[in-house]
């Protein structure tokens, strides 16, 4: 009987990607592996049981219902922090295989960005940020939903480089690999043009609102201005990811967005009311931690009492946080007990 050993599939993929990929790519054999060592699938890559574990994961699931931009939005077509991040993985996906990067890690990473985002969008950020001794910020709290508080409290023990790619995803630090810095770019393209998008809809502005130079360059509509950025992006990508010339109209057309829509007293009116509810919800869990669910009692034991609130708040969607509020401070109907 023969002594050679039958290569995986997955051994096949990793030659492939030596093969095919840019030497600039994150080649799946040479990763730096995970917290926890892991027998090896025999079909799938590291990346790919990256992207598995987070597709799979429940703090996915719950990002359908979780804000975007608009609170509680009227409507079926706005946007949910879980179709930015479809849209995320798909524009990232786009350029990775335009470039011959390692597309599986790029997606990975964009399905994980924003894991650890809080229930009402940015507005519920900030204001745990207010109420948590050392801050708050959703690409930390990502990281340590998918490595400590899923499966229970087991984590899914992902990659070092998807989890800095998660990590790095949006301010401080850049990413260590260039799927990393496109998804870091494709988050910036997706919500900038889905927001104006959403924006649109709800009557806030109109295209024709946004400066004349920015539709010049990048398109007067959402299509038009994301196929503009995209293939800036592979065309002007070498060595880092980019956007070349039409970097000084992406800004403008950030500001713009800040301006018209992020600080819009219209559009965010609801918001002044998110810091309220987070703040009063926070202090009731340290006043009264035997309310917590018995998991984020264990992390209060461990880790200390403010800790365990904050995950337990940020992990939240909406309307379950809504649920949460209403039980502990608005009045139960009272009803007459059967005799």
């Amino acid at each position: 009987m023969s002594d050679l050993k039958m290569e995986t599939v997955r051994e096949r993929n990793e030659n492939r990607e030596m093969e095919y990929l840019s030497p600039l790519a994150a080649l799946s054999a040479r990763s730096r592996g995970r917290e926890q060592p892991d027998v090896p699938c025999n079909y799938r890559t590291e990346y790919q049981r990256d992207r598995d574990r987070i597709l799979h994961c429940k703090s996915f699931r719950r990002l359908k219902h979780k804000t975007q931009v608009f609170l509680s939005p009227e409507g079926d077509h706005y946007r949910t922090r879980l179709t930015h991040t479809l849209e995320v993985s798909q524009i990232a996906r786009t350029v990775a295989r335009a470039l011959s990067l390692n597309e599986d890690l790029t997606e990975a990473i964009a399905l994980g960005h924003d894991l650890g985002h809080t229930p009402f969008g940015h507005a519920g950020e900030r204001a745990l940020e207010k109420v948590m001794t050392g801050g708050f910020r959703h690409y930390e709290q990502s990281v340590r939903t998918a490595q400590r508080l899923e499966k229970d409290g087991q984590g899914l023990n992902l990659t070092w480089e998807t989890c800095d790619g998660i990590l790095n995803h949006t301010t401080g630090s850049h990413p260590a690999t260039m799927e990393g810095e496109i998804v870091r770019m494709s988050d910036r393209v997706a919500y900038l043009n889905h927001d104006l998008d959403d924006a649109v809809r709800a009557g806030i502005l109109s295209e024709n609102d946004v400066p004349a130079d920015i539709r010049e360059m990048l398109g007067g509509c959402r299509t038009i201005r994301i196929n503009t950025l995209v293939t800036a992006m592979i065309e002007q990508s070498e060595t880092e990811i980019g956007i070349g010339e039409l970097k000084p109209y992406y800004d403008k057309l950030h500001k713009f967005m800040f301006d018209a829509v992020y600080f819009n007293p219209v559009a965010k009116g609801e918001e002044k009311k998110v810091d309220g509810l987070i703040e009063s919800m926070f202090s009731h869990f340290i006043a009264n931690p035997h309310r917590l669910p018995d998991e984020y009692r264990c992390i209060a034991d461990t880790e200390g009492l403010p800790r365990a609130v904050c995950d337990y708040i940020a992990g939240m969607t909406d309307n379950y946080a809504l649920a949460v509020y209403g039980d502990l401070f608005i009045p139960q109907h009272w009803t007459v007990q059967s005799l």
